[in-house]
């Protein structure tokens, strides 16, 4: 197969992916906390380099799905190209250091899942200065990147808003108090999950509570505790989560007070999907993150390469620094105990084996996923 005819198959398998989660429309286990070389025995420096920094790895599918997609993809698609990888574990002045590291290790494209998207600015134009092209992942990171691949996110809030409005029934009046745990403002992504989530929720409920959870279950825990002494646990007809990880330890908070109602995440994580089946959680949304992942790999090869992306990148977004973007936005499906078996299990996210556990075989028996 020649290079053009092999390019256009892979541009349309993605396209494809992606029409496919229109159209139905991250804590499992990692453990690489540090840095690493995806090509063993490279220094890292060269003409086929690519660097990959992701955020965090409290929300497990960075280091789970994320990182090894990406890196298989780019081995695909460029045999001799070798990954430079590290994880900024939530701290946005470590990830800066590290895009300092990728630029003395020579790295000739930079995929960037920013931490904080405007703090990470002035690291994006040093990046760029030194003929680094910048590839913003899952999240768009201020500055001169050149490209963006990530799904579609106040869609997300949508979805996860009324996931909440169809679990609560006949409860979704204008006077049924919620409360509302929102992600890291620092995450542009979490401002349009919020923005989505309110378009659905506002005027059919009352927003009683809202606070952000800065994406950890512990600060999630506590806000809800508090959200439950200052409305009373009779009061609270529904909470929404813009996570799974949050939603973790909302769980517990509310699991401690005695209450159960519904409650919304993200990330399709498989504790999750675990909650929903043992009934402690009520939804989820999945993002396919096979399509976003090899998008993103594409394009890294592609810059590296110097062709063009734009059968890729079809649509434009633009950061909160102004600039214009070339885009790729990925469709996703919201999850309750009713699809489990024709989402996650379908697509291969999770085999039944990891999900239906001795803890939840019998809950699953009686989702039709065992």
């Amino acid at each position: 197969m020649n290079a053009k005819k092999r390019r256009l198959v892979v541009g349309t398998a993605i396209a494809s992916l992606a029409m496919v989660s229109v159209a139905a429309c991250g804590k499992a286990g990692g453990s690489d906390k540090g840095s690493s070389d995806a090509s063993s025995g490279s220094s890292g420096s060269g003409a086929k380099s690519i660097g990959l920094l992701l955020p965090e790895n409290a929300t497990t599918r960075y280091e789970k799905f994320d990182k090894p997609l990406i890196e298989a993809k780019i081995k695909e698609l460029c045999a001799d190209c070798t990954v430079q990888y590290d994880n900024a574990a939530g701290d946005p002045s470590k990830q800066a250091q590290q895009v300092n590291t990728m630029i003395t290790k020579g790295v000739k494209v930079l995929i960037l899942d920013a931490q904080d998207s405007v703090g990470i600015e002035s690291s994006v134009k040093a990046a760029v200065a030194k003929g680094i092209k910048v590839v913003a992942y899952d999240r768009l990171a201020q500055g001169p990147v050149s490209a963006y691949v990530s799904y579609d996110n106040e869609k997300i809030g949508e979805l996860q808003g009324q996931a909440l409005l169809d679990a609560m029934g006949s409860k979704a009046t204008p006077k049924s108090k919620i409360v509302m745990i929102d992600g890291d403002p620092a995450d542009p992504n979490a401002a349009m999950f919020k923005a989505g989530a309110h378009k659905i929720l506002d005027g059919k409920v009352d927003i009683a509570y809202e606070q952000t959870g800065l994406w950890k279950d512990t600060v999630a825990n506590q806000k809800v505790t508090a959200a439950i002494t200052q409305l009373g646990k009779g009061n609270i007809a529904g909470v929404y989560s813009a996570n799974d990880g949050m939603a973790g330890g909302i769980a517990t908070a509310l699991k401690g007070a005695g209450i159960n109602p519904p409650l919304t995440g993200q990330d399709a994580e498989l504790a999750g999907i675990q909650r929903i089946l043992a009934g402690s959680q009520t939804a989820t949304i999945y993002k396919p993150y096979k399509p976003e992942a090899d998008a993103t790999a594409q394009i890294a090869v592609d810059l590296l390469e110097g062709k063009s992306f734009s059968d890729v990148a079809t649509t434009t977004s633009t950061s909160g620094s102004g600039d214009k973007v070339p885009s790729l936005l990925i469709g996703a499906t919201s999850v309750t105990k009713a699809n489990i078996k024709d989402t996650v299990v379908k697509d291969g996210l999770y085999t039944t084996a990891q999900i239906c556990t001795a803890e939840f075989a019998q809950a699953c028996k009686a989702a039709g996923i065992q």
